[in-house]
């Protein structure tokens, strides 16, 4: 009995392992859509703070805001402030390590787009 629970043991560790989604820390190019539907554009700044969590900072037209983000399995979300308004973003880690996401702020209806690319 123990060789056959040692046998399936070794067998289901040697399947494929589902690969961890990771965010580069470094300099993101954005494109995003505002609530409004109008686009915008610019860089994005994120410097990890630990193995989970990071700061991000956007620089977008002529607004700047910083914020603190958290990546869990293929999630990647940020909280930041803009004004006096707090906002919030949710990424989807894609595999080619792009971040999709949808965004929103307190005070207003609706969401926003906002996709970040790993500047080369």
């Amino acid at each position: 009995m123990k060789k056959l629970l040692v046998s399936a043991m070794l067998i289901l560790g040697m399947a494929a392992p589902v690969a961890a989604q990771t965010v580069s820390a470094g300099t993101y190019n954005v494109e995003g859509t505002n609530l409004d539907g109008s686009s915008y554009e610019g860089t994005a700044t994120i410097t990890l703070a630990s193995e989970t969590t990071c700061v991000i900072e956007w620089k977008t037209g002529s607004t700047n805001s910083q914020g603190v983000c958290m990546l869990n399995g293929d999630a990647f979300a940020a909280a930041y402030v803009l004004g006096d308004a707090i906002g919030l973003i949710v990424y989807k880690v894609t595999g080619d390590g792009t971040l999709d996401g949808a965004w929103t702020i307190t005070g207003k209806d609706g969401s926003g787009t906002e996709k970040l690319t790993l500047a080369q």
